[in-house]
């Protein structure tokens, strides 16, 4: 065997690692669930009254484009795992955290989407701690 075999390195993730691509899937699936709940709500099949596009007031026609095209979007990058999926499901979060707590009277008051959004950003950063914390101790 030559020196340069003997010396590769074989690159395996860790348990934490493979537990965090699975964690961001599932929350592509969330996305992509919640993007085509914004879609029925545009072409008017949500059963509630002014929840079709031409009949929605301003505000709702901009958040509602916006987050069914953006949800979509982060589901795509969350799940083929590129480092770009999560900022946009950051935006989608934080659009939505801020139409419900920082205008309930435009969009209503949501507390359970406010909290699962809080929770996926709270399990994501214990994720990146804990795995930036186990390859800083392999490297040791």
């Amino acid at each position: 065997m030559s020196e340069v075999t003997s010396r590769r390195v074989v690159l395996q993730p860790s348990t934490t690692e493979i537990i965090f691509a699975w964690f961001q899937r599932v929350i592509a699936g969330y996305c992509l669930l919640f993007g085509i709940l914004y879609w029925i709500r545009l072409i008017g099949f949500y059963p509630g009254p002014l929840w079709r596009f031409d009949l929605m007031p301003v505000h709702w026609q901009v958040a509602a484009v916006t987050l069914a095209v953006f949800f979509p979007f982060a589901a795509a990058g969350l799940w083929m795992l590129a480092s770009w999926g999560p900022v946009i499901w950051f935006i989608c979060a934080a659009t939505e955290i801020v139409m419900y707590v920082g205008f309930p009277d435009l969009f209503g008051h949501r507390p359970l989407i406010i909290a699962s959004h809080a929770a996926v950003a709270l399990l994501y950063i214990a994720f990146r701690v804990v795995i930036w914390l186990q390859k800083r101790q392999a490297q040791r």
